[in-house]
């Protein structure tokens, strides 16, 4: 499916867009009924988790999930969304169909059905959902080893950095201190995936801390 745009300028606020994702995940047919169990908005993307029942209370049978003890089966789905000249747009993908944008938290994965098929697309998608989670938000002092090498704009390369920050306006914004050369990056966080911890910030005594301890033991 292709992008759908709203021009009647419904969509505006987060909000908006929330309640939107909610109608969209939310509908009733002849046997069938869906609702919104959970969604969350990870930069423009917006992931849900739909549970789907059936009418006469009998257990949802499905080629792709696996009924739940409910008789329900929830499965998740992928909303691209951006906004072009004010107007609000989507498109939308159910979690089987492969989607590339695979950043879903995990407590909306584990809101999902079983799958039958453990090579399929879903699976897939949730494993890198999984994987995107699993990358360390690691706090200033933090000295770590990429899992490889990042190449920098003027060609050197760099693996061991420390994280700190720099100040723009009023704002902290995290970067890292190159270990070779004391200079500071920008990382994403796909870059970190794989990454070692060398030492933690915490584990590390404060100068203050130590001379208290030196000056108990003496």
């Amino acid at each position: 499916m292709g992008w759908l745009f709203y021009t009647d300028g419904r969509v505006q606020t987060y909000a908006d867009e929330k309640a939107e994702i909610a109608r969209l995940c939310t509908f009733e047919g002849e046997r069938r009924k869906t609702e919104l169990v959970k969604a969350c908005k990870v930069g423009s993307t917006w992931y849900a988790a739909a549970r789907v029942t059936n009418l006469d209370g009998t257990a949802v049978e499905d080629a792709t999930y696996v009924t739940d003890a409910d008789g329900s089966i929830t499965f998740g789905a992928v909303f691209l969304t951006r906004y072009d000249d004010g107007c609000w747009g989507y498109k939308d993908m159910e979690e089987s169909a492969g989607p590339n944008e695979s950043r879903a938290p995990l407590g909306l994965i584990e809101l999902l059905s079983d799958l039958k098929d453990p090579d399929s697309y879903a699976q897939d998608w949730r494993q890198r959902c999984r994987d995107w989670a699993a990358i360390p938000d690691y706090e200033e002092g933090d000295k770590i080893r990429l899992a490889t090498p990042v190449t920098l704009t003027d060609g050197s390369t760099c693996q061991i950095v420390t994280a700190t920050h720099y100040k723009r306006g009023r704002q902290k914004r995290r970067c890292y201190r190159i270990e070779e050369t004391g200079g500071l990056v920008r990382l994403s966080k796909a870059t970190l995936a794989g990454s070692e911890l060398l030492s933690s910030a915490k584990g590390a005594a404060s100068p203050v801390l130590a001379e208290f301890l030196a000056r108990q033991g003496g």
